[in-house]
């Protein structure tokens, strides 16, 4: 139930165009369909050639730009972003794009994920004279590349990528060009695409599809990018190496109709529940599924299983997603009005609730009870992904065991503390399966939260200063 953390969340969401005399209003689509990835403000930067223009607020995308004049942006490149607070305090200052201007030229950065290394990476530019303007991590790279040279410098920029410890992807964006960069682990979801001439990226591919763009490939990690008005040139600032794209995309951040390292997020959550009903099959008259995220992997075990699939849950369309409200309070209430039961489909039944994940354990509890309380006659749990028992430190906003309920009780305790007749969650095995369903692809996800095996470390441990983007 990622809806209970405080942003289970690398979400944030980039998207950018080069080449294209309507750029700023692409972005401005392909921005709403990223707006699930972060609900806290937006913004967008355009380049005309000659200087950047930047307009960003707080709030939803259309919020920011209701009645917005797109002709004061102007220019054929843009870069935009939307944002949850996984680090940084939710005031204007830290809505990104981040612009900064130099008499060398200007820059604007794009940025999700978390860099491991900030708090001491701004302690070195603080000592060295830089002063800092916002709380956010994403600055540090920009003084980095500033300290390392000229803002137009790839070898530059790429040194100073290589200080950054931890899980990015990065668009830049300079008067007569933009830098594309992935961490070179691959942990955040990136993606290029073409519109006509334009190349277009995005962290998810449903992005594309808002605006007609055609998908052409995945940035790789380590991968630098460069697009000028003559085209596309690619470089390394890391060693290749195995992928580890984080799992919880496929589980729960990403669209159902994106498209992450070649794999279908639904048909993946799909399979979900298809490895979940082998792992943990049970009696019952009906399956349903927690709208959104677990409605597929929902499908999956009813159709494993022969049990018929109903709508025994209700989502008001009118209430954001709860795990982006920025407080417990905001997001308990969320959970009262986001959700209803469907009496007469679960009444007097044995009800198969499937979701994508428990955190907390409050949320999923609450279910439990509105589904009872509709005459359910029991409830079986299935949690289509292995049980959440360690921090993340690569933007997720779980940074401490305290609050996962998982890595403090048993199967046995969260059964009763959450009221349900069982409980089972997918194995790590089985959600490997159903996302790397192709052996021919080459790929890897990270499954840290899940198994406390990190991919990325800092200084050979994981007692770090938690940032946010």
């Amino acid at each position: 139930m990622l809806a209970e953390v405080r942003g289970l969340q690398e979400e944030c969401g980039v998207f950018g165009i080069w080449g294209h005399e309507k750029a700023a209003e692409l972005t401005y689509y392909g921005l709403h369909a990223l707006q699930h990835r972060g609900q806290e403000g937006a913004g967008i930067v355009t380049s005309n050639g000659q200087e950047l223009k930047l307009h960003k607020g707080q709030g939803l995308v259309n919020d920011v730009f209701k009645r917005f004049d797109f002709s004061k942006l102007g220019g054929c490149a843009a870069i935009g972003h939307v944002r949850y607070a996984t680090q940084g305090e939710s005031t204007i200052d830290n809505v990104q794009p981040l612009l900064f201007r130099s008499q060398t030229g200007s820059m604007a950065l794009a940025h999700n994920g978390n860099i491991m290394n900030a708090y001491e990476l701004r302690g070195e530019l603080e000592e060295a004279g830089s002063i800092l303007q916002t709380s956010s991590d994403t600055e540090v790279l920009a003084h980095l590349i500033k300290r390392n040279g000229r803002m137009d410098s790839i070898s530059g920029l790429k040194d100073a990528l290589r200080q950054l410890i931890g899980a990015y992807a990065f668009l830049i964006l300079q008067e007569d060009r933009m830098h594309i960069a992935l961490d070179p682990k691959g942990l955040r979801p990136l993606s290029i695409g073409k519109l006509g001439d334009a190349y277009v990226v995005a962290s998810e591919t449903s992005a594309f599809d808002i605006i007609g763009a055609h998908y052409e490939r995945e940035v790789l990690p380590g991968e630098l990018i460069t697009i000028f008005n003559d085209g596309m040139e690619t470089t390394r600032f890391a060693s290749e190496e195995k992928r580890a794209l984080c799992a919880m995309e496929y589980v729960y951040f990403s669209r159902p109709d994106s498209d992450l390292n070649k794999v279908n997020v639904h048909a993946s959550r799909k399979r979900m529940g298809m490895e979940l009903f082998k792992e943990a099959s049970v009696d019952a008259d009906v399956v349903t599924g927690v709208p959104d995220s677990s409605i597929s992997a929902a499908i999956g075990y009813a159709e494993a299983s022969g049990i018929p699939y109903e709508i025994g849950l209700i989502k008001n369309r009118y209430i954001g997603r709860t795990f982006i409200q920025p407080s417990q309070e905001l997001r308990e209430q969320g959970v009262k009005m986001k959700l209803s039961p469907v009496r007469r489909i679960v009444e007097g039944k044995r009800v198969v609730m499937v979701d994508d994940s428990i955190v907390r354990g409050t949320t999923c509890k609450r279910i439990v009870h509105m589904l009872k309380s509709a005459g359910a006659k029991e409830v079986h749990v299935r949690i289509a992904s292995p049980a959440i028992m360690n921090p993340c430190y690569y933007g997720i906003d779980m940074s401490t065991k305290k609050e996962l309920i998982a890595a403090n009780y048993s199967l046995e305790e969260i059964t009763e503390m959450i009221g349900a007749d069982s409980l089972a969650y997918l194995s790590s095995t089985g959600l490997e399966r159903a996302i790397v369903s192709d052996d021919s692809l080459e790929q890897g996800i990270c499954m840290a939260c899940m198994t406390g095996k990190y991919p990325v470390l800092k200084n050979g441990q994981l007692e770090i200063a938690y940032t946010k983007c």
